[in-house]
């Protein structure tokens, strides 16, 4: 497979590795929940590479659908490259706006995505799916760095939204009034749903019969009597007797042998009064492939998903007031409406890790509200208007906005929210200063993570006996406090280890700032140690235990 290939790669290719976990901290006065929880509906602020490294003790494998909406890097954006890469090179591009005339301007663009596509490859369940939008100034690198990421065979889509419904009259070229959505899959276990059927297609099935209702197509094709000679033979229609021949320049559409099967099954159409001179084929809503649903197509048209234009119109019903006005290519929620229908269930989560004014959120909300839905959305934006536009609206439509003219939009759509913002990183060295102690929910999950490389649950642990979950090998524990001199003291000793509970009869993995503990001992115990905090990257491999 061809490879995309451009400044700082090498610098970039393993960054994501190299990014440190963080602390996720909670702001209870700026979400809608009574008590702030990883599990619940998210907005996180902060840099979205740090956060989706945050959000893998926690959502790695689990997240159904992933929409994102990077920068276009149309060089009109005003946006910066501040990944903290260990390059000379990279390091003298921290900080400064990526124009027009900036020679390496789409270098920076494959730099700062790479590693952003790569998390968001772990956080994805296996049948799950990612949804890019994009213009035409990256898609074709964009569609490079996804093959390499999550390879060319898990490709699903190149969708073409029409973003606008008329060309601009003073563009000097050939106007654009598109965007791509680019679809990849996790694995080839992904399954799209099938859309709800319009009133416009329900329009064509105008005829019924005693086996349902059914629209009428074509019985000949686009070929001649010399080119498929077994193609042209005569017909008998049974309600005159007439033998019906076709057009030698337009033959019949089906061998003789299945026009003799259509016949036995009754799928032949002679008109309302059984007298037309060319028979139609009997094509029934209910035998569609899926039953009653559409099949997705790559064509989204303005009239089912929206434009840009009513993608501000419906913002500003949100934000009557003008606090939202510097947004100028949002997105419709009907574009993200169709992407949770084709790509998700009732109880997915969804993430957008560049979540602007908060589209998806009020997407998912009101999807929820329309089907009874329980899916959750995870929201990470960085820039200063987070708290005041993508948090505001979606505590606005959650609980209603009184000047809208829609009934379920004012009423509201329900829900809640907590509200993290990104905090210190878990460095070693800060650890060992006692510089910056993290709690011991966060710390718990983060040894738990980067132990076990599974999914922590943060709902299970009991920092009274130390219980921060269970693995496929060990019960975990850790024995913690955000105390530098209660640390000093803290030690696995032989009551403490007796005393730890057994949840499943595997052995214990514990985490400590010291034991107390022959090796023979800890055998018999069946407890495999590790110290704090200098053992706490290190990765346990359950094959060679």
């Amino acid at each position: 497979m061809p490879h995309l290939h451009f400044k700082g790669k090498t610098f970039v290719q393993n960054h994501h590795l190299a990014v440190p976990f963080h602390e996720l901290i909670p702001v209870a006065d700026k979400g809608l929940s009574q008590k702030p929880s990883l599990h619940d509906n998210l907005i996180l602020q902060g840099d979205n590479l740090k956060a989706l490294k945050a959000l893998l003790p926690t959502y790695q494998g689990k997240v159904k659908c992933i929409y994102i909406d990077p920068p276009y890097n149309t060089g009109n954006e005003g946006w910066a490259y501040n990944d903290n890469v260990n390059s000379p090179m990279m390091q003298s591009w921290l900080g400064k706006t990526v124009d027009r005339e900036d020679l390496t301007r789409h270098d920076k663009w494959c730099c700062m995505m790479l590693p952003r596509l790569k998390l968001l490859r772990e956080l994805l369940t296996e049948d799950g799916a990612i949804f890019v939008s994009i213009d035409d100034n990256e898609v074709h690198h964009l569609r490079c760095l996804m093959d390499e990421v999550f390879g060319e065979e898990n490709f699903v889509a190149n969708v073409v939204w029409e973003k606008k419904y008329s060309a601009s009259s003073d563009h000097k070229g050939i106007a654009p009034l598109h965007d791509h959505i680019i679809a990849y899959r996790k694995s080839e276990i992904f399954q799209r749903n099938l859309l709800e059927r319009s009133d416009s297609k329900d329009s064509q099935y105008k005829h019924e019969d005693a086996k349902g209702v059914f629209r009428v197509s074509d019985y000949t094709c686009n070929k001649t009597a010399e080119e498929r000679p077994n193609l042209y033979y005569p017909i008998t229609n049974p309600h005159t007797g007439e033998e019906v021949w076709p057009k030698k320049t337009r033959v019949w559409g089906y061998s003789k042998d299945l026009h003799d099967k259509h016949v036995s099954e009754d799928l032949i159409f002679w008109g309302v009064e059984n007298k037309a001179k060319v028979p139609g084929f009997k094509r029934y809503r209910d035998q569609l492939k899926g039953g009653d649903g559409v099949v997705p197509a790559t064509i989204w048209a303005h009239e089912e998903v929206g434009h840009t234009d009513s993608a501000k119109k419906e913002l500003n019903v949100v934000f009557p007031d003008g606090g939202a006005r510097e947004f100028v290519t949002v997105k419709p929620t009907s574009l993200i409406t169709r992407i949770l229908q084709i790509a998700t269930e009732k109880d997915s989560i969804i993430l957008d890790s560049f979540a602007g004014s908060g589209t998806t959120a009020h997407a998912v909300a009101a999807q929820n509200a329309e089907d009874g839905g329980n899916r959750r959305f995870v929201l990470i934006e960085c820039e200063d208007y987070v708290d005041n536009v993508t948090a505001e609206r979606v505590r606005r439509v959650m609980r209603g906005v009184p000047t809208a003219k829609d009934a379920k939009l004012k009423a509201g759509y329900g829900g809640s929210f907590s509200y993290f913002k990104l905090g210190e990183a878990l460095e070693k060295q800060a650890i060992l200063d006692g510089e910056h102690l993290p709690s011991f929910e966060t710390l718990a999950g983060y040894v738990f993570f980067t132990a076990t490389g599974e999914q922590f649950d943060g709902g299970k642990i009991d920092p009274k006996t130390g219980f921060i979950g269970e693995s496929r090998n060990f019960d975990v524990f850790l024995l913690y406090q955000a105390d530098v001199e209660a640390l000093k003291n803290m030690a696995l000793t032989l009551d403490t280890a007796r005393a730890l509970p057994s949840h499943s009869g595997k052995p214990k993995l514990v985490f400590a700032p010291t034991k107390y503990l022959e090796e023979e001992t800890l055998r018999k115990l069946q407890i495999v140690f590790h110290q704090l905090p200098f053992e706490i990257y290190q990765r346990m491999d359950a094959k060679r235990r």
